[in-house]
């Protein structure tokens, strides 16, 4: 009895690594793209693939079979069906229903937001000298996204939409006067074949509130969820992550001139407790106005 006892305590504590090394091949499925040709999908596939050969695990990682809305994708790993791995903005509830890594894998953009508007709507935009100015203004949101209550509990009156590309007809059809999204999205989306041509890039104004991006996994495989952050881990020590980060989102940054920009600071009330705020190696630092 006390050689087993022995036997798993060495397993627990010396054997994580040599256990995933010697693992069978992991099969790793997150949601399809809603969007064909959509490369918001891109950065997180390609982060996942370099935290992943960090661990030196033999591994396949592939999308869904089929199409999924962000809140289905929630729900069928909640249920540990069809995905087993989604990145989503994070907030209390699905850091309680999932499994959060809590590293933020865009290093907070997602809590930077730029607009897209109805190109009409320029020159009142540009009149905006306040945030209680902008919030005469009605966003509009994904009636299931945690944007729609951060910026409601900031004093926003919210349209919101059933599925992604309602957001763009609304907008389009001024049901709503702005389209607060993340720098890390809005130029992708930009380009999305139907989109009406008259949405444009709002071209001085920006939000921000303290937001994170996590990997979230279901709370049956925490061994999955330890893999990735590991490789995650590796990548910030080695300096690849950055690596991959920069090149990624950096000409996006100054393409968007977010240096430059009016930004309201909003709070945000979903924000877990447990959020690594205080790792400043886990966030983008803006830098200084020229």
């Amino acid at each position: 009895m006390m050689r087993i006892l022995a036997l798993t305590v060495l397993l627990c504590v010396g054997g994580f690594s040599s256990f995933i090394t010697q693992a069978a091949v992991w099969q790793i499925t997150y949601p399809r793209a809603m969007v064909e040709g959509d490369v918001r999908n891109d950065y997180p596939v390609a982060l996942l693939n370099l935290a992943l050969n960090k661990t030196g695990v033999r591994y396949e990682l592939k999308p869904s079979d089929r199409i999924m809305l962000q809140g289905k994708a929630l729900r069928q790993l909640r249920e540990n069906r069809s995905v087993n791995i989604v990145w989503s903005m994070t907030d209390q509830q699905r850091e309680t229903e999932l499994l959060p890594i809590r590293i933020p894998i865009t290093k907070g953009l997602i809590g930077w937001r730029v607009f897209l508007i109805h190109r009409d709507n320029q020159t009142s935009f540009s009149r905006i000298a306040s945030l209680a100015t902008l919030q005469g203004y009605v966003p509009v949101q994904g009636e299931d996204w945690p944007d729609t209550k951060i910026l409601q509990s900031n004093g926003f009156d919210v349209e919101t939409a059933s599925t992604y590309l309602e957001t763009f007809e609304i907008l389009s059809r001024f049901q709503a006067d702005f389209y607060p999204r993340s720098v890390i999205e809005v130029l992708s989306e930009l380009e999305i074949d139907n989109i009406n041509p008259d949405i444009v890039l709002e071209k001085r104004l920006a939000l921000h509130y303290p937001s994170a991006m996590y990997f979230f996994i279901n709370r049956a495989n925490p061994t999955l969820a330890k893999l990735i952050e590991t490789g995650l881990q590796r990548a910030i020590e080695d300096g690849s992550f950055d690596e991959l980060f920069k090149a990624n989102y950096q000409p996006l940054l100054e393409k968007l001139n977010l240096a430059e920009r009016i930004a309201f600071e909003l709070e945000n009330p979903l924000m877990s407790q447990e959020t690594p705020l205080n790792n400043s190696q886990y966030w983008y630092t803006l830098p200084p106005r020229k």
